[in-house]
This record gives structure tokens, sequence and C-alpha cells, in this order.
């Protein structure tokens, strides 16, 4: 079929598998609200995630069928349904969301991102953002900080509420320590020693660590390459222009000193952290260099 085909008929099957699902989750989301007994609430949570995982089993098998895309996932390390993860993650393109579910859902929880607030508004997809709890994220500027001093710290105060959710049942958070997405005009303005990478920032995940260390199997080191110079957009992918997407996990283990700390207080845990994130990013932009030397000499 022609590119411009088979993104079509894609977006269309994904559009009716989100009608057909968003219903019953929003019944569910909101009678999670309106019910006052903690155990209904929490069968409530698990219905939304079963509803949440089929809708993306099902948009999985849609890009198996209709997508040439060749979905190289490694991972070294067993997972399970029934234990809490920290995902770390580069980002450089909205298809790293279904190359995460491609190799994650139903082998992990179902996963949480902080979004920003903006796509609350999103129609159908804001709608189930909120259903799932996603904690939606409002990120202020230098400036606007500066005339609003009491803005400070708002969005980490978010991520802390957030996570008291997140300890009633496993699961999955991914954290993009980028902040945004890479481009090169930002990895130039930034100045980033990173070939491949934007600076990180540790305080969201501080906190997520904070509020679920204890509760945490390891933490899943994620890194994603597209053989392409550029990384594909969303149509790239649903009209089946991206050839290959590798997606390299590795399981690492939470330092146990890092689990129980104040990022905000503690000058020296906040050190500590900042230098286990820093190592983590060396060896994340090495293992970039590696994956994509491996693609170019597959050609």
């Amino acid at each position: 079929m022609p590119h411009w085909l088979t993104g079509l008929l894609t977006c269309l099957l994904i559009l009716l598998n989100t009608l057909i699902g968003i219903g019953p989750m929003l019944i569910l989301g909101l009678l999670k609200v309106a019910i006052p007994h903690t155990g209904l609430r929490r069968l409530c949570s698990r219905g939304v995630m079963w509803i949440a995982e089929t809708w993306a089993e099902i948009n999985k098998s849609i890009f198996h069928l209709l997508l040439p895309t060749r979905w190289d996932v490694r991972c070294d390390t067993p997972l399970a349904t029934d234990h809490s993860y920290l995902v770390i993650s580069n980002h450089q393109s909205w298809v790293d969301i279904p190359a995460l579910v491609n190799a994650f859902n139903r082998k992990t929880p179902y996963f949480k991102f902080f979004l920003k607030r903006a796509l609350i508004w999103v129609p159908f997809l804001g709608l189930a953002f909120w259903a799932l709890d996603y904690p939606f994220m409002k990120r202020y500027s230098k400036a606007h900080l500066a005339k609003h001093p009491q803005d400070q710290g708002k969005d980490l105060e978010i991520t802390r509420r957030a996570c008291e959710k997140f300890q009633q049942l496993p699961v999955t958070v991914v954290n993009y320590l980028e902040g945004t997405r890479f481009t090169l005009a930002k990895h130039q303005h930034q100045q980033s020693p990173y070939r491949y990478l934007l600076k990180p920032k540790a305080g969201g995940i501080a906190f997520v660590v904070a509020a679920l260390g204890a509760q945490m199997r390891s933490v899943l080191d994620v890194t994603i390459v597209y053989p392409e110079a550029r990384p594909p957009g969303f149509w790239q992918l649903v009209s089946g222009q991206v050839s290959s997407i590798t997606v390299d996990i590795r399981g690492r283990a939470l330092p146990p000193d890092l689990i129980a700390g104040d990022y905000s207080l503690d000058a020296e845990y906040r050190a500590r952290f900042q230098q286990w994130v820093s190592q983590l990013w060396l060896e994340k932009d090495q293992r970039i260099a590696e994956l994509r030397a491996e693609l170019a000499a597959r050609g």
C-alpha cells in the first residue's frame, strides 16, 4: 500500500480502538472518584488499567499487522507485573511512546507518564489520562519564577502527590530526565556535554524515588535508537516509513543510599543523586553511540 493509505488505515483503526475503550474507562474513572470505599476504588483502578493495557495490546497488533517496522527490543533483566519500576529513558520523538508500549505492555504494570498540563485538553486522550491518574505538570520558566516566586517547587509537589496514589498498586513510572525532546538546537543551546543527549534533570525522579523507592524492584534504563539521522515523527511511524526501532533495556539496582533522602534540603544527598544520574547519562550516551554504530554497520 502507498504510505498515505497505510497511515490513514492505521489511524482509523487506532481511533476506533480508542472510541471503544474510552467509555468504559471513563465510567470506571468516575466511579473511582465517587466511591468512598478504598477496596472498591482500588478495584476500579485495576479495571481502568486492564482497559488501558487491552487498548495498548490491540494497538500493538495493528502496528505489527500493517507496518513494516522491525521492533528490536533487548532486555537483560526479567520483568514482572507485580512490582513497581522506575523507567528512565532518552526522549527524541512522539514515537518514543509507542516504542515503550511495545516493549513493556503486559510485561510490567501499566506505566504512568508525567504529562504537560495542556494535554488534558486533547480529545479523548486527555480524559483517558485523567482516568489513569497521570500527573499533569506545569513547568514555569525562570522569568516567570522571578516574577512569581510562590510558584517555585509546585511541579515537584505535584510529583509528590501523584506518587502517593502510586503506592496503592504496582506501577511503572516513566521519566524523561531531559525534560523535553532532543533537538540539535536545544543541544547546542544547552552546550550539553553529551553527544546524543540533553542535560538530565534529577529533581523529578528524586521525589519519585523518595516516595516509591522501597517498593521498586529496580530501575529500568531504556535507550531508544532510530536508524534515521533525524528521529521520525508519529505520521512516519503509522504510515510505514520507519524501518526499525531499537529499545535497549538494562536493569539497574537503585543504590540503597538514594532510597531515603531529602533532595530539596539535604545538599549532600542531592549531590550523590546528581552524581548517580550523571553516571547513568554518560553510560547511556556511550550506549547510543554503540547502537548507532551497529545500525550503520547493518545498513
